[in-house]
């Protein structure tokens, strides 16, 4: 096991096994096998739309809970290097690519069960997700125009003055809490239109 642990490519395999083994076992016991019809297909995106959203919100929260907060308490400071240099970059990149990720599964999933356009468009009856639709697109918008850019000049992958990076820093810290504000809203919309009818 420890083998499996120690590589998270192997990890993952082994957690994508393990959830072949979780649909074996569940339709066994309900005799509810899976049929390969579109309201299979739907659910399958559903769960990459949660997944991807897990990514995305758990990175947002990440930086604003334990980055952000933290990074300037490190002493000395030649130690902040370590996350700047290295665990930043990598975190942002798995952060991007799940808000895009979660924005696009998300909207396949409004397609494939025929609201799409009466939730953008705000119509009745899918009003919540709808709301919730556009949170999350202003959300992803801030990620990749405006927090990416000026992370890459906070953390040196473009080259700025001492100046520049403190205000690029200042300016992707105040958006990814805009997005930490936006998200509490966000998640209730989403939960609401299938749980509570709204």
């Amino acid at each position: 096991m420890a083998s499996i642990l120690q590589s998270l490519e192997r990890t993952i395999l082994a957690g994508f096994a393990l959830l072949v083994a979780i649909i074996i076992v569940t339709g066994a016991v309900s005799g509810q096998f899976i049929r390969a019809d579109f309201a299979w297909f739907t659910f399958v995106m559903r769960w990459l739309h949660v997944l991807s959203g897990v990514m995305w919100i758990g990175l947002l929260w990440y930086f604003n809970f334990v980055q952000i907060p933290t990074v300037p308490k490190i002493e000395p400071a030649e130690h902040r290097a370590a996350v700047t240099k290295f665990i930043a970059p990598k975190a942002l990149f798995w952060f991007r690519y799940g808000a895009l990720a979660t924005v696009v599964t998300g909207g396949l999933l409004a397609w494939m069960n025929g609201y799409l356009f009466q939730a953008l468009a705000l119509q009745s009856g899918h009003v919540a997700i709808g709301l919730g639709m556009w949170m999350a697109l202003v959300m992803a918008f801030n990620v990749w125009f405006i927090i990416w850019p000026n992370q890459k000049i906070a953390l040196g992958i473009v080259d700025g003055t001492a100046e520049e990076k403190a205000k690029a820093g200042r300016m992707a810290m105040l958006t990814s809490r805009f997005n930490t504000l936006f998200s509490i809203g966000m998640l209730y919309l989403m939960v609401a239109q299938q749980n509570a009818g709204l």
